[in-house]
């Protein structure tokens, strides 16, 4: 597992390869990122090792997470702003940083993350876990 980033990328996402929803949109930047800005890492994926980057699973299944190249993490809205920006949408990225705006975009990306599991039907009853349990239950 690569704990840099690649030459050239201005910030790495670590997605859920297993979420639908979050697939649809690592697919729409994927193909907006035409220079090759960012570098994405699944979280989900088998040779994943969330503690190669000092973290745990339920940390990176919790909220997305992004890394920008002087090692700085981010988290939640501000890796949307930093994703859009590398494909070229930073000046519509601005009035997402206006207070009232801001707030509502974490208040709604909060929402969506603490039940996106249940939202694209990963939840049995009360239980929710990716086809992986074992390696997010940390």
């Amino acid at each position: 597992m690569n704990q840099h980033l690649s030459a050239g990328h201005t910030v790495e996402v670590f997605y859920d390869g297993e979420c639908p929803l979050c697939l649809r949109e690592i697919k729409l930047l994927k193909w907006l990122d035409r220079k090759d800005h960012i570098q994405f890492t699944d979280i989900a994926a088998p040779e994943f090792n969330a503690e190669e980057y000092a973290k745990t699973p339920t940390q990176f299944m919790d909220e997305i997470h992004g890394r920008l190249p002087d090692g700085q993490w981010i988290i939640g809205v501000e890796v949307f702003r930093q994703l859009y920006s590398a494909v070229g949408f930073g000046p519509l990225i601005w009035p997402t940083r206006l207070p009232g705006i801001s707030h509502a975009l974490n208040f709604g990306y909060h929402v969506f993350a603490k039940n996106r599991l249940r939202l694209t039907g990963r939840c049995t009853g009360d239980t929710c876990n990716s086809s992986a349990p074992e390696r997010f239950t940390s």
